[in-house]
């Protein structure tokens, strides 16, 4: 391992957001935000990696105390800044961007143009427009940064270290029943039996939990590839532990996105060598740590008669195909999202209803204009049913649909384009290096997960698809290249 001196800065950054919980929000607003604010400019590089311990815990941290809730944009804000100044006599790198990029620029401007037009308020628009563009502005940093072995080595270093901070914290809350080291909101919050049994950890949400794991288990195979004695001893705890964790969220599509990663990986490669120590710590974390976890969790409700419910993959496959799930599926779930999306794609089928208005982050805030229009807070089981389902705040769970409903052919032109460039720069250069042939499969991980999840508003994956898009151009000098 290397000198964990150098890593000082994560746990002074850790000690001072944990400590800032005792303020009030404002005084944390003006005084943690400008700490850290002040660091950005003293040491950039430090300060990317703190977005590594900042963003996945932000959830958890910003509920306790809403003032910690922009540090996160001052960092990215302040580095882009910081960029666009090296680059002051270079005014061509500041503007030059692939057509990747440009796709999705494009993509932004017709979904905040048809949502103006649709009647959404300026502010749900820009809300929207920061969701998608507030981590893209990391490929934009570090793709313009000069980039080392040493640099991503600590990249995936920080990452282990955060993962067992949060995988340890996502026991902990299954073991007391989701009653410790949680924000008061958070202990109180209506969760049904089967989703009691999944880990929610700081993310605040299973499948994004699950999500971040699988890269932290992706990093630290990289790291063990390199390490030796004691460090390789350690990477197999860390290994064992987020593998255990993982298959605590219960998340099935982060199971699918991981499967599909590997495939791919090893389909284009014929690498091997990662595969045997994955198995042998999954295996390990299923005993280890996924039946000793659940076990726990039976003992605390037996002596404490309490009954929250059962929970484990099979219970959850089952929930999958029984009779109810379909129903809600159907009639509130996410084939009810896709047949309501394609409603308002028929009569916005040029460039959609626009952002901030069908199941989105901005939908969460501010709800939608259409909503009404298209039935959406109607009784989900039908008329004169006693059972109720609203979605005032429903997130479509498909990201293609909301871009289909929100953007139209336009839009899913311009997505597929971003898609496809990002692909196309990997694939040329698929047989110069392994670090190609991994961006292939985190891709292709990536757009599985967005037929079940809206994978591109989810702030803690896009954090590290690009950073590692990021490292991948500033390596292969794409942004110097014509």
């Amino acid at each position: 391992m290397e000198n964990i001196k150098s890593y000082r800065f994560l746990l002074i950054g850790f000690l001072i957001l944990t400590l800032s919980l005792t303020l009030t929000p404002k005084l944390a607003l003006i005084s943690i935000t400008a700490i850290f604010a002040v660091y950005t400019i003293v040491n950039p590089k430090n300060a990317l990696l703190l977005l590594l311990l900042y963003v996945p815990i932000r959830p958890l941290y910003a509920e306790a105390n809403p003032g910690l809730k922009y540090i996160g944009d001052i960092i990215t804000i302040l580095l882009f800044l910081i960029t666009v100044y090296q680059l002051r006599h270079d005014i061509r790198s500041i503007f030059r961007f692939k057509i990747f990029e440009w796709a999705f620029f494009l993509f932004c401007l017709v979904g905040a143009v048809s949502a103006y037009m649709t009647g959404v308020s300026i502010v749900a628009i820009v809300f929207q427009l920061r969701t998608f563009l507030i981590m893209y502005l990391l490929y934009y940093i570090i793709s313009r940064m000069k980039i080392d072995k040493q640099d991503i080595t600590k990249f995936a270093w920080v990452t282990v270290f955060v993962a067992m901070l949060i995988s340890l914290h996502g026991i902990i809350e299954k073991l007391s029943l989701r009653t410790w080291l949680l924000p008061q909101a958070w202990v109180e919050r209506i969760i049904s039996e089967t989703n009691f049994a999944r880990i929610y950890g700081m993310p605040g949400n299973p499948n994004t939990l699950g999500m971040y794991l699988g890269v932290a288990i992706v990093l630290s195979l990289y790291l063990l590839h390199q390490a030796e004695g004691q460090t390789k001893r350690f990477l197999y705890v860390a290994l064992t532990l987020f593998n255990g964790t993982m298959l605590l969220t219960l998340s099935r599509g982060t199971l699918i996105s991981v499967f599909i990663g590997w495939i791919v990986f090893l389909a284009l490669t014929r690498y091997w060598k990662p595969v045997k120590p994955y198995v042998v710590t999954l295996i390990l974390g299923i005993l280890l740590v996924y039946f000793p976890t659940n076990g726990g969790v039976a003992l605390v409700q037996y002596i404490n008669d309490q009954d929250y419910g059962k929970g484990g993959f099979i219970n959850r496959i089952q929930h999958t195909v029984d009779d109810e799930t379909q129903i809600l599926t159907a009639e509130t779930g996410r084939i009810y999202f896709i047949e309501k999306g394609f409603e308002v794609f028929k009569d916005y089928p040029m460039m959609g209803s626009g952002f901030a208005t069908f199941g989105d982050s901005a939908t969460l805030s501010f709800s939608s204009p259409i909503y009404e229009k298209y039935n959406i807070y109607s009784d989900g089981y039908g008329e004169g049913s006693e059972n109720k389902y609203y979605f005032q705040n429903f997130y479509t769970d498909n990201q293609y649909i909301q871009v289909i409903a929100e953007t139209g052919a336009a839009g899913v032109i311009l997505f597929a384009l971003f898609l496809l460039g990002m692909l196309v720069l990997f694939w040329k250069r698929r047989k110069e290096d392994l670090f190609s042939n991994v961006m292939i499969a985190f891709w292709m991980a990536t757009c599985a997960s967005g037929l079940l999840y809206n994978i591109w508003e989810t702030k803690i994956y896009t954090l590290y698809f690009f950073m590692i898009l990021g490292a991948y151009a500033a390596k292969h000098k794409l942004v110097l290249q014509d």
